[in-house]
């Protein structure tokens, strides 16, 4: 028999860090990714949309144009890759909130995902990261800091 006032026993610290970086990772590196390929995508024409029936109604038009864009986006592993590491970051992150103190795990997930979105534009754009977004990223580490220290004491 089970004794009900035992608690589970908390996984280690390192488990729940480790979860917040694969989730901030998977969030924040592959946007750059899938903004990039979204950007350089060209689709192609395709026949349907061609036809007058469709040419003569806004709404098919814009239906089967919005479809055949997401359908072509999904089909290239440039934008589908990243897409489907970034969906994963989410079944992770909704994991985390099952075991993880709620109040911490979104900030800290967050930002997180804003450093490394930030480092991932500098990496796959060469973008420069100027002195005021090296400043926020600072002050969201010491703001992620307050929070880690006031929950634990």
């Amino acid at each position: 028999m089970s004794d009900d006032s035992q608690a589970s026993p908390q996984p280690a610290a390192i488990n729940y860090v480790a979860g917040f970086l694969l989730v901030g990772l998977a969030w924040g590196l592959t946007t750059p990714f899938i903004r990039r390929a979204a950007k350089d995508h060209n689709p192609p024409a395709h026949p349907l949309l061609a036809r007058d029936d469709v040419k003569a109604s806004w709404i098919k038009s814009k239906l089967y144009g919005a479809f055949f864009a997401v359908v072509d986006l999904l089909r290239n592993p440039r934008y589908a890759i990243p897409l489907l590491i970034n969906l994963t970051g989410s079944v992770w992150f909704f994991l985390l909130i099952g075991q993880a103190e709620l109040s911490l795990t979104v900030p800290i997930v967050n930002t997180l995902a804003f450093l490394f979105t930030v480092l991932g534009d500098w990496w796959i754009d060469r973008k420069v990261i100027s002195r005021d977004t090296w400043i926020g990223m600072a002050l969201s580490l010491c703001g992620i800091a307050l929070c880690v220290q006031s929950k634990s004491s």
